[in-house]
């Protein structure tokens, strides 16, 4: 699988890392910080949702957000579906909040750690693939290297035997200390490709290679809780294969790199990679613009007052959960104008509509952001047609 890295002294991409080591350092920084795990929240819901999409599992935003409410359909697929979005985004969480283990995420027990702690917490339904070649239904291990052949498109992936080799060289080749900080940031879509070239486990390698690129980012001080590449990759689709396969092709000819597989190819993925990445970051960078953020708030606040589902003065609340992080309850009559049982009706109303939320019944009011309001909040997040199911 040589090339593992762009050549040395290729500078292919180098203008697109310098890019997104500042866009990246810029990400937030205007956006009080309780809200800004707020907002986390709500990317890991949407980066699940573009992995699940990735995969050919479309999993509304609403679906999800009734799910992490423990609230699942009693449609078998549909609630596999939920259950499979609340496993993505629990290990998420585990990598954005510091949960995962201390070693380098491009590592053999890395993956099998992610790979373990996604698959273990499916429904047993989910934990079988079929053998193409003999329709044979064969069980999914959590955590455990594939004992059996398998074809990925036109990819025939290293036998079973040879995945310990291989996942050493991997190793090797992207450990911590292996290159430069812009180096490694320019690689991260090499070690993407890479791990699902070598297809260690018998499914869950797309998830868990995507799980791996963002914890990758992140301690590479580029990723965040607040934008994931997944949703690039999953609106360009069609490229992003066609890239990966690319990628798989035998070198051509002595300029296209010194080893086995094509040059070329791979320095054509890592530029797609930090491509996508520094676009997810740009936009959102432009949602959490808080001037802009707030006009988007006051527009759909002011037609939900209009349509009598919400009292006046909601938005006044919301401004100052966006200003402060959180409000306190006692505060609420100044800031609406109202008297205190005037005042608790708007709490009431906006916690009815997920607006906001709180701890407990005293604690003090955060923004939240459920599906119907996130399409309003931060538009494009998701596609136009994501939310259509009610």
């Amino acid at each position: 699988m040589e090339p593992l890295l762009p050549e040395e002294d290729a500078r292919a991409n180098e203008d697109l890392v310098a890019d997104l080591i500042g866009e990246a350092s810029r990400l937030g920084g205007r956006i009080h910080p309780i809200l800004l795990d707020a907002v986390g929240d709500l990317v890991r819901s949407m980066n699940c949702y573009y992995s699940n999409l990735i995969e050919g599992h479309d999993t509304h935003p609403r679906d999800i957000d009734r799910a992490l409410a423990d609230d699942f359909s009693s449609e078998p697929k549909q609630r596999e579906l939920q259950k499979e979005a609340v496993a993505h985004i629990y290990v998420q969480n585990l990598i954005d909040t510091g949960q995962d283990p201390d070693a380098w995420p491009a590592s053999a027990a890395y993956a099998t750690w992610l790979h373990e702690e996604f698959c273990s917490r499916l429904p047993p339904e989910m934990l079988f693939v079929t053998d193409r070649a003999t329709n044979e239904r064969v069980r999914l291990e959590p955590g455990r290297w594939r004992r059996r052949d398998v074809i990925v498109g036109r990819h025939c992936p290293p036998s079973p035997d040879d995945l310990p080799r291989f996942m050493a060289r991997f190793e090797t080749a992207y450990r911590e200390s292996s290159t430069s900080r812009p180096r490694r940031i320019q690689a991260v879509g090499a070690v993407h490709h890479r791990f699902l070239w070598i297809h260690p486990f018998l499914d869950g390698n797309g998830r868990v290679a995507r799980l791996m690129s963002h914890a990758l980012f992140k301690r590479l001080g580029i990723g965040t809780s607040l934008w994931s590449v997944a949703r690039g990759l999953a609106r360009q689709e069609a490229r992003y294969k066609a890239l990966l396969a690319q990628a798989d092709a035998p070198r051509e000819g002595e300029r296209d790199g010194r080893g086995n597989l094509t040059q070329r190819g791979l320095i054509d993925f890592c530029g797609f990679f930090l491509e996508q990445s520094l676009d997810q970051i740009r936009f959102m960078n432009g949602l959490l613009d808080p001037e802009r953020l707030l006009a988007r708030i006051e527009i759909h606040i002011e037609e939900e007052i209009r349509l009598k589902r919400l009292p006046r003065t909601s938005f006044s609340v919301l401004r100052e959960a966006v200003f402060t992080g959180e409000v306190e309850r006692g505060k609420i009559p100044t800031i609406t104008g109202y008297e205190e049982r005037a005042a608790r009706n708007v709490t009431a109303a906006l916690v009815e509509r997920g607006m906001l939320k709180a701890a407990s019944h005293r604690a003090p009011l955060r923004l939240a952001f459920p599906a119907d309001v996130a399409e309003r909040w931060f538009p494009s997040l998701y596609p136009a047609n994501a939310g259509s199911r009610s």
